[in-house]
């Protein structure tokens, strides 16, 4: 992975050599817009409409409108004017329960090396982290953005994740979620807390992937190899089961005839391990 950022984790009066790293990648298949007619690549040119010609990037400036048609110009002088302390430390400022942290605040995540120097500092982080159960909210500024971020232990390794602040979480109050004008009986409550229990397990990432994305790929090889492509089966018709309950009641009853499934293949592949093991 190439490095993103170096700097360090201010902890209390400790400094921590760090390295950053993105923890993730968008997979998405990307495509180009293309000319129907000669199947060449589509350009995007800066062009403005006043002065009727294109432009370099060294002519464009930012520009905040503050009224419909009014900007006012900001350049990198202006930027650099704004007072940001420690461009290059991540300030941890307190800490507190990761079950306190509402998943809509986390926004990107990053891996933190321990730098050369910083291995026994960063180790005594990570385990008094570990130790407390709690996570760390800091400060960071990555590239010319500020942001405040969350910091936990994960594999014995940092992870930083940015989070928006307040502000920047839209207020849902504005929105019906319908609790009011629902009448909801005993039963359904008790069917419904049965399908959600016989649809838990533990949480295994490993087994969901992108199903959309996989199908997109194995359609792009195929026309690549030039074969013809075959349209995917029709999705059976389950029907519109207009009763809440018998909704439910069906859904469970799928849902324990799964399970049961489950536990008889896991049966059947450890039945079939201890048979190998024993030679028999």
């Amino acid at each position: 992975m190439r490095t993103l950022w170096k700097g360090a984790v201010s902890f209390g009066l400790v400094n921590i050599p760090v390295k950053m790293y993105v923890a993730t990648e968008n997979k998405d298949i990307k495509f180009n817009y293309l000319h129907r007619e000669c199947m060449s690549p589509i350009e995007y040119h800066k062009y403005c409409p006043r002065c009727g010609r294109e432009i370099s990037s060294e002519e464009i400036v930012r520009g905040y409108e503050y009224q419909k048609g009014n900007y006012v110009v900001l350049n990198e002088e202006d930027l650099e004017r704004i007072p940001l302390d420690n461009t290059k430390t991540i300030d941890i400022l307190d800490f507190v329960d990761l079950q306190q942290v509402d998943p809509v605040y986390f926004d990107k995540s990053y891996y933190l090396e321990a730098a050369a120097g910083g291995e026994k500092a960063y180790s005594l982080l990570i385990e008094a982290m570990n130790k407390t159960g709690k996570v760390a909210i800091a400060r960071v500024i990555i590239r010319t953005k500020q942001s405040l971020a969350a910091l936990r232990v994960k594999d014995r390794l940092l992870l930083m994740e940015t989070i928006f602040y307040p502000d920047e979480i839209r207020s849902p109050a504005s929105l019906n979620p319908g609790l009011e004008s629902a009448r909801l009986h005993e039963n359904e409550v008790k069917m419904a807390v049965s399908l959600i229990e016989n649809l838990s397990v533990d949480f295994e990432p490993q087994k969901y992937h992108d199903e959309y994305r996989q199908a997109l790929r194995e359609l792009i090889d195929a026309k690549i190899a030039g074969q013809e492509v075959v349209n995917a089966p029709a999705v059976s018709d389950r029907g519109k089961v207009v009763d809440l309950m018998e909704a439910l009641q069906a859904s469970v009853k799928l849902a324990e005839e799964n399970r049961q499934k489950d536990g008889a293949g896991d049966a059947a592949v450890k039945k079939k391990g201890r048979k190998a093991k024993t030679g028999s």
